[in-house]
């Protein structure tokens, strides 16, 4: 069993943040390390919840999204934690096309800027001043 829990050290180094956001992350109750004394344990629960925390911000959810979310499964189980899941997805999806479509937009207008200006400056575009 020793071999499957990570100290808070190696829990930080593991998923690559800070002490700070391990902490605020056992603050908000995302996870609950066994504590011993002043040191934390994490097992495999916490590394697989600490998964998929990181795996929810990189793809833009909130962290009481992601809070909820994993409350489910504890109150009601995986069928309605994976409905919930399949909703959620589906929202951040058409979130983050939205976000690509402008992003896109954004590219265009700025590349046509560009482009004018470098016209401008060797002379194609006109007067100048």
């Amino acid at each position: 069993m020793a071999d499957t829990r990570l100290s808070f050290k190696e829990m930080c180094a593991k998923f690559d943040v800070t002490p700070r956001t391990l902490r605020y992350y056992e603050y908000i109750e995302l996870l609950s390390p066994e504590k011993d004394g002043r040191a934390r344990w994490y097992g495999p629960r916490e590394v697989a919840r600490m998964t998929l925390i990181l795996r929810g911000r990189r793809f833009g959810f909130s962290l009481e999204e992601i809070r909820q979310w994993l409350l489910i499964y504890r109150q009601k189980g995986t069928g309605p934690q994976l409905e919930t899941w399949i909703a959620l997805a589906e929202r951040q999806l058409g979130e983050l096309e939205r976000q690509r479509a402008e992003l896109d937009g954004t590219i265009a207008d700025l590349r046509a800027l560009r482009d004018t200006a470098a016209r401008e400056l060797s002379g194609e575009g006109g007067s100048g001043t």
